[in-house]
């Protein structure tokens, strides 16, 4: 049995991509696909959200053994970086979207409260944004 598989990934979506592949043997089909089923749903992680599978069977003439292989693709969430350890650089892109979502009018922002989230200090968040608006001319 040969398999080949092709996967169209879409660097946009921000996740980690995966395939997982397992095969079992079973008296008949249903055995077989029931067994590889479960094989893989164990192997699966749990916030994994799956883009889409295959179960295809296989019966050998001679000895009537029937094989099943599953073939699932599936992202799983990026880890998530705590706001405290952003870079100037990140903590600021995420502010230029925040601002850029309120036609980058600042008073939509409460900088103590960045400064807490951030653990940086509130001339700081000024600053970012300073310069975020010089940035946009």
């Amino acid at each position: 049995m040969n398999l080949m598989v092709v996967v169209d990934v879409s660097p946009d979506l921000p996740a980690r991509k995966a395939i997982l592949v397992d095969y079992s043997s079973g008296r008949g089909k249903e055995d077989a696909i029931k067994e590889v089923l479960g094989k893989v749903n164990g192997k699966m992680p749990d916030d994994a959200t799956i883009v889409g599978f295959e179960v295809k069977t296989y019966t050998t003439p001679v000895t009537r053994r029937t094989y099943a292989v599953a073939v699932v693709v599936y992202n799983t969430p990026m880890d998530k970086k705590p706001l405290s350890k952003f870079t100037v650089q990140e903590r600021r892109q995420l502010l230029a979207g925040v601002l850029k979502a309120f036609e980058y009018n600042p008073r939509i922002l409460n900088i103590s409260e960045l400064a807490r989230v951030f653990e940086v200090s509130r001339d700081s968040i000024y600053y970012d944004i300073e310069q975020i608006l010089k940035e946009r001319g």
